[in-house]
């Protein structure tokens, strides 16, 4: 297998873009990555293209291939295949980019995420994703994904005493990074009384506690390390690339309180790598509600089960400790296009570990990670990169 390297990034900005069409955002996100990795479509040999439901929230199907036409790349006839995994298709495209640069099937390939959620009502956009849950045991019976989260958050309150306020601090976090962030859906402060008394959604979480239903698209270019330092004075390597799956209902996992996908994705990521979790300086990780930014740190092995909250709470993952979470702002502030999330927390990381990152970055970041969960964890995927001086 090949070493393989992030040569371009590119992403729009996220938020509610109803004067732009799935399409646009699409060809932006993908031609930003491009002229970043100082290459021409005529290199690239394939497309992977993250969305969840592009077929129930625009009336489309065949995106890859309507991205590749309208960019005006249907003549050059590449492989452009969608990969789907809930609010995890973005990262499983990352992957089988991965997959396809370091097995040699490719040298060039373009990795992309994008989704429009607020191109239907509210209602209906959770119902989609309500989807994204076993919709014979849990969904049809009325559970949200909001409220599996909720239970999953009583029940570590149960078990570890968890308390509403560290819960919040991790919105609190989230949106100190987003007010840095120009592409962020939410670019405002918010404090720890602001998200306590904000509306119930499903107790103990409020609206402040879930990430906006947001319009977007990310992408990056893919390419041999061997071949990196003719496109970028930094290169950045793709050290591990890991997706594990899980039970899709809640009631059948061992531990509600545990992602084991999360769990498992991390032990492999690790070990291809022949790193720790101690070797992190910058994490993106799934914070779609803030009790998943916490389950998931615990299952990452950045701190023992049942502690994440007061760690969470007193700064140790909000720049006081080694490592420095959602940078971006997170799905909660920078928004929560499902299928260009995965990719846009890799932009992310690319930009903090080229030295890119303006107010947002973190100092001495050479090393980091990315995490992100569909459902409630039925597939979660984990990411690690390395800056190659």
């Amino acid at each position: 297998m090949r070493d393989v390297a992030i040569l371009g990034i590119g992403q729009t900005r996220f938020g509610e873009l109803w004067d732009r069409s799935f399409r646009e955002i699409g060809i932006e996100a993908g031609f930003e990555a491009l002229v970043d990795a100082k290459l021409s479509s005529t290199d690239l040999g394939a497309l992977y293209l993250g969305n969840m439901a592009s077929g129930s929230l625009i009336d489309q199907e065949m995106i890859a291939p309507l991205i590749l036409d309208y960019a005006g790349l249907a003549g050059h006839h590449l492989s452009a295949v969608r990969v789907e995994g809930g609010g995890a298709s973005g990262a499983l495209a990352l992957h089988e980019g991965w997959l396809a640069v370091a097995s040699g099937a490719h040298d060039f390939v373009v990795v992309g995420g994008a989704e429009k959620l607020t191109d239907v009502p509210d209602t209906e956009a959770n119902r989609i994703m309500s989807g994204t849950a076993d919709h014979e045991w849990e969904a049809v019976f009325g559970a949200t994904l909001p409220g599996l989260w909720a239970m999953i958050a009583r029940r570590h309150q149960h078990d570890y005493g968890t308390q509403r306020e560290q819960l919040a601090a991790v919105a609190v976090h989230a949106h100190e990074m987003g007010a840095k962030n120009p592409n962020a859906h939410f670019r405002n402060r918010l404090s720890i009384d602001q998200v306590l008394q904000a509306n119930p959604v499903a107790d103990p979480l409020g609206v402040f506690d879930c990430a906006p239903l947001s319009d977007g698209a990310a992408a990056v270019v893919l390419g041999p390390m061997e071949r990196a330092r003719k496109f970028t004075d930094t290169p950045i390597r793709l050290a591990a690339s890991q997706v594990a799956c899980d039970t899709m209902a809640l009631h059948h996992r061992r531990d509600l309180t545990t992602l084991d996908s999360t769990v498992v994705a991390g032990k492999r990521a690790f070990a291809q790598a022949r790193r720790s979790p101690q070797d992190v300086r910058v994490a993106e990780i799934h914070d779609g509600y803030t009790i998943s930014a916490l389950v998931s740190l615990e299952d990452l092995g950045f701190v023992e089960k049942g502690r994440s909250g007061p760690a969470f709470a007193s700064g140790e993952f909000s720049g006081s400790g080694k490592v420095t979470v959602n940078t971006s702002g997170g799905l909660k502030a920078q928004g929560r296009p499902f299928g260009a999330v995965g990719v846009a927390q890799a932009v992310e990381i690319v930009r903090q570990l080229r030295g890119q990152a303006g107010d947002r970055q973190v100092s001495g970041a050479e090393f980091g990670l990315s995490q992100d969960v569909g459902g409630t964890g039925a597939t979660s995927v984990v990411h690690l990169f390395e800056r190659v001086n």
